[in-house]
């Protein structure tokens, strides 16, 4: 079994932001209206009230800016909290700014004497498909099988797992290398009790079969188990989750085993057999490439990073924007970044956000999307946040939210822009959290209650946004 150290527990940053701000309403709202016109709009419900309403019990930060760069209302704006998701915001603009929108990854194979090589150039998005593409190019070069199989994932540091603190079984904290496939994740599969339980390195148009991760039912122990045993990853699973039939995806902790076991299936079916895949740590001398495929442009992949919020996307290209030996040091070459472009009261500890000791401030992160995100095209990024609909009420009419959410267990937070047609606009974030409960359920999937919790977030979130647009706009 492997042994973890958890990172040391923050400092506490200073500077809280505790009461409500707000601006006056401007001179044209006091002007007298004719009898032609229509009637003024009812103000919008205070921040205060909407707050009391949603009956959360948490802490609730938030910084309001107009277009022009300039804060408008806060609260508790200048609190150091936990960003979750929102982080993906400033880890995007670094990568654009380091790496440039068009920066793509390789994966090569290179061929040294008798000794094939599948060297991994840190792409985030590599699937089961494109190594099966790389596969057929290899095979076509009509090189003679080789003696030796190897894989190397030297691009960036090896960690055995994004969030020491999460549980062993959320794909979402996989671990990080220079070779990740399929997000470092296999898809598990069962019938009805445990039976006939499968692995596979499942993609669009591929799913071979993973042979260097098993999976076995089990009468008791926890649900999920995971141990090394060789060269392969074993996962045991207690028949009490496997009731009925189902599946779910598993994070990957051996990936160039996983990513040398999938293409030694694809290169076979090509018809160039390989043996058995071995790890280097180093490449030979001398090597030649044989065959490559890239990845997508890097503005691309962080498109899909946001809408789907994969944390193994976010540590990759942050590590290879800094080129940081390991993940403290790749979040303080971040974080140094964007306090030289003026953004301050950070403290980081990574750059997918699940981090439990990262702190950014509410203040920080609109600041990070008013001033960095205006000249990156970062709105170009954002998913359209669907809105949530509160029993015998309809959603704020015209709203639309283009943001980032952050989302942990009893943790809500949203950053981004938000408007509503002919009323204009304002740049925000807003993090809602009740840490005590966070803490106690850290790991745990869907605890009691988070689900409630976390609608109720959500629809404070849009109600306060509306009302900001009602009052400044």
């Amino acid at each position: 079994m492997r042994s973890r150290a958890r990172i040391g527990r923050r400092q506490v940053l200073g500077g809280i932001l505790g009461a409500t701000c707000a601006l006056p309403y401007s001179a044209h709202a006091l002007a007298p209206t004719g009898l032609a016109e229509p009637p003024p709009l009812k103000p919008a419900p205070r921040p205060g009230r909407l707050i009391a309403d949603a009956r959360l019990e948490a802490e609730v930060d938030y910084a309001v800016f107009d277009l022009a760069g300039t804060l408008i209302e806060g609260r508790g704006a200048d609190r150091p909290i936990a960003p979750a998701s929102t982080l993906k915001v400033l880890t995007a603009l670094y990568a654009l700014d380091r790496l440039g929108a068009d920066h793509r990854f390789a994966t090569r194979v290179l061929r040294a004497g008798d000794m094939l090589i599948l060297a991994g150039g840190g792409d985030p998005v590599l699937d089961t498909d494109g190594l099966a593409q790389l596969a057929g190019l290899v095979a076509d070069a009509g090189h003679p099988p080789p003696t030796r199989f190897a894989v190397w994932g030297g691009a960036l540091p090896q960690i055995e797992e994004i969030s020491v603190e999460q549980a062993d079984h959320l794909a979402y904290n996989p671990s990080v290398s220079g070779i990740a496939l399929n997000f470092n994740r296999v898809h598990l599969d069962w019938k009805s009790g445990g039976a006939d339980l499968s692995t596979q390195a499942r993609a669009a148009r591929h799913s071979p079969r993973a042979y260097s991760i098993q999976a076995a039912a089990v009468g008791q122990g926890p649900l999920f188990s995971w141990r090394e045993e060789g060269d392969r990853e074993i996962w045991e699973i207690n028949r009490a989750g496997m009731r009925t039939r189902g599946s779910r995806w598993l994070p990957v902790r051996r990936p160039e085993l996983y990513a040398g076991d999938v293409f030694q299936t694809l290169s076979r079916a090509e018809g160039l057999p390989l043996p058995a895949p071995e790890r280097i740590a180093d490449l030979p001398a001398g090597a030649v490439e044989v065959a490559r495929i890239e990845s997508p442009r890097l503005r691309e992949i962080l498109r899909g990073m946001m809408e789907y919020s994969t944390n193994l996307t976010a540590e990759m290209v942050g590590l290879h924007a800094s080129g940081a030996g390991d993940l403290l040091a790749s979040a303080k070459a971040m974080q140094d970044w964007a306090e030289a472009k003026g953004i301050a009261a950070l403290d980081l500890r990574d750059h997918s956000g699940m981090s439990p000791d990262t702190r950014v401030t509410a203040r920080a992160m609109a600041q990070v999307i008013a001033t960095l995100g205006a000249k990156a095209d970062l709105r170009g990024l954002m998913k359209h946040v669907p809105l949530q609909q509160r029993k015998g009420a309809p959603p704020p009419a015209g709203l639309r939210l283009e943001a980032k959410t952050g989302t942990l267990n009893f943790v809500s937070n949203l950053a981004g822009y938000g408007s509503i047609p002919g009323r204009g606009e304002v740049i925000f974030a807003v993090y809602i959290s009740d840490m005590a409960r966070r803490a106690a359920t850290e790991g745990q999937e869907l605890p009691a209650g988070v689900i409630g919790w976390t609608s109720r977030a959500k629809l404070l979130q849009q109600e306060l946004v509306a009302g900001w647009i009602g009052r400044y706009a």
